[in-house]
């Protein structure tokens, strides 16, 4: 497998901002800005729906010509109260049906973890709430997909911390409606994640690419990522193996930054447009 960097960036085709890097913004206004600048795709983190009729959302993304990509976030089976695991499907159907409503064909699920169990036992109980709600995201047309997230998160937010984990679950569960996600910011350490990344699409199951870039040193192991260029992820050689494996669909942009949340939404979006194309 080759590990030459990917061809530059020519357009904004496949440039898809999460609600959550531009957060200041209310979803109305990051729709009518990310239009403006010629974006054409957005993924909508479900807190950027709080007290809002979805289908309106859905024809003001319409009116504005920005298709969503998918949905941020479902999941958190993974807990020590059987009450907890209940309220957590139960949402994660409400999530689908959302999705859905938004046209949006993806819903992203983290494992979620407690401190309280074994990560076995938490990777058991995400595999359970997948096959809980499979089904119902089979009959919405909406497709699952595993988020591994980088292991300083294992106490209590996700005990699928590496591609191989996710690609095990997808293996075993065995449904052609259930994917991964590489993102970028939690699997670029992982020396593995080029044969896991080719090991997915064998599954059909590469989904989503999440891109962000680890600042050194890190102030905040939450809330401190970087644009792409300003960190130690070699996002162009990821996107090449992401390429090389078959995945076609969009680049998605998804900081979550305290300094730049901070700053003027709108001179950061053209940071992130001129970073997409200078280290992606």
């Amino acid at each position: 497998m080759s590990a030459k960097p990917a061809a530059p960036i020519k357009d904004l085709s496949r440039l898809c901002p999460h609600t959550i890097t531009t957060k200041p913004w209310p979803i109305e206004v990051a729709v009518q800005k990310y239009a403006a600048a010629g974006i054409r795709a957005m993924t909508v983190w479900r807190e950027a729906l709080a007290d809002r009729n979805v289908l309106q959302v859905a024809e003001m993304l319409r009116a504005y010509g920005i298709s969503v990509v998918s949905l941020c976030y479902g999941g958190f089976f993974a807990s020590a109260s059987a009450e907890e695991r209940q309220r957590a499907i139960r949402d994660t159907l409400n999530a689908v049906d959302q999705a859905a409503a938004l046209g949006a064909s993806l819903l992203v699920l983290v494992c979620g973890a407690d401190p309280r169990q074994s990560l076995d036992k938490s990777r058991l109980q995400f595999k359970t709430g997948i096959e809980t709600v499979l089904e119902h995201a089979e009959v919405k047309n909406i497709k699952l997909a595993i988020e591994p997230l980088h292991p300083m998160y294992a106490d209590t937010q996700s005990a699928v911390n590496t591609l191989k984990q996710a690609n095990d679950m997808v293996e075993i569960i065995g449904s052609s409606n259930l994917g991964v996600v590489v993102d970028a910011y939690h699997l670029w350490w992982d020396p593995e994640l080029e044969e896991q990344i080719h090991r997915a699409a064998e599954l059909e199951a590469l989904a989503a690419f999440h891109i962000s870039d680890w600042k050194t040193p890190t102030s905040d192991l939450h809330y401190d990522r970087g644009l792409p260029g300003e960190g130690c992820i070699p996002l162009r050689t990821i996107r090449n193996w992401m390429e090389q494996a078959g995945f076609s669909g969009y680049h998605e942009i998804e900081i979550l930054s305290n300094r730049w949340w901070q700053t003027d939404m709108d001179e950061f979006l053209k940071k992130i447009i001129d970073a997409y194309y200078s280290a992606c």
